[in-house]
């Protein structure tokens, strides 16, 4: 660590999801110790294995043995994905300041001081890992993440060089108010941009290295997901506490157009005298009447849904197994 940079007191959680990485656990374990050899906050390293096959969680267990009482292991009862897992080291997380990275050795422990000082020192809530000199595949990886990358920044305005990069520094108080589902850890920083401005996220370049060991979980078929997800994103973010507005201003347009049709036809039968049976308007008419009841109906039922919503915050994406409790002072690392 830079002892020249001079850091807030603050408590410090890493947390990190595994998923059959057998051969990184150890590894990974020791390079944060050495990164962090010198670090002159007490922290802890939350390894949370998300329902791994392998020896993922035997190797966790060795380590929280040799390091001590600081690494501690969080095991998922079976496979929730990553953001479930994120989210379950979030909750364990007791630290002022939450580090979140991947666990197969692409993120490099090296750069979590350097990224906390700069959380702390510039009052941010938010520091995101870019990596500038990515060690991955072009076609299948760097391209893909490009374009999401821009897509997602410029549907959710917060302007980040790349969303993908699992290695990001919190404020824990802000990240613990946000509840993360379904695969929406790439998303993190616009879900933060719920409960903060985006002036409070900032980016910072970070190592970035190849795979060495185990396999990829990451394929080209997420490209559609991450499509999905952002359609997601994009509404929980403009309606997440006013649906019915989304819904309802849909229903609204349908009935206005669906009514002029329906008046037109009136006064071509009434006023005109004309058959309008066979006219495929009138279907048209109809059909948008009966689409635009059911959009307003499913306005009033997403406001009465999102209320619940808002009211029942204890819900989680996970189950895991139950940890010993730990004391105040129990269980962090603390520099001699």
């Amino acid at each position: 660590m830079n002892t020249t940079i001079a850091i807030p007191p603050h408590s410090l959680s890493i947390v990190v999801p595994f998923y059959n990485e057998e051969e990184n656990v150890i590894p990974l374990v020791r390079r944060v110790h050495e990164a962090l050899a010198t670090y002159e906050n007490p922290w802890e390293l939350i390894l949370v294995d998300d329902g791994s096959s392998d020896a993922t969680v035997d190797r966790a267990l060795q380590s929280a043995t040799e390091f001590g009482r600081h690494v501690r292991l969080v095991e998922l009862t079976r496979n929730f994905k990553q953001t479930a897992a994120m989210q379950a080291g979030i909750d364990a997380a007791r630290g002022d300041v939450i580090v979140t990275m991947d666990g197969d050795l692409q993120n490099d422990p090296v750069d979590i001081p350097r990224m906390v000082a700069r959380l702390l020192n510039e009052d941010l809530d938010l520091v995101a890992g870019w990596r500038q000199n990515r060690q991955d595949g072009l076609f299948l990886r760097k391209i893909p993440s490009k374009i999401a990358n821009r897509l997602i920044a410029r549907m959710t305005g917060v302007k980040l060089r790349d969303y993908g990069c699992s290695l990001k520094a919190f404020r824990g108080s802000v990240i613990k108010s946000v509840r993360l589902y379904g695969e929406m850890h790439r998303f993190i920083p616009a879900w933060l941009a719920t409960v903060t401005t985006p002036r409070r996220i900032a980016q910072e370049p970070t190592t970035h290295h190849a795979r060495t060991a185990g396999v990829s979980k990451y394929g080209i078929s997420r490209t559609f997901r991450v499509i999905l997800d952002l359609i997601a994103v994009y509404f929980f973010m403009r309606f997440r506490a006013r649906p019915g507005h989304f819904f309802g201003g849909i229903g609204l347009a349908l009935t206005a157009v669906s009514g002029l049709i329906m008046a037109w036809l009136g006064w071509v039968k009434f006023g005109l005298g004309e058959n309008i049976g066979g006219r495929p308007l009138l279907i048209v008419g109809i059909g948008g009447l009966i689409a635009g009841l059911h959009f307003i109906t499913t306005g009033v039922l997403s406001e009465l849904m999102a209320r619940i919503y808002f009211e029942s915050g204890s819900v989680r994406s996970y189950s895991a197994r139950h940890e010993r409790p730990l004391g105040a002072d129990e269980g962090w690392h603390k520099s001699a």
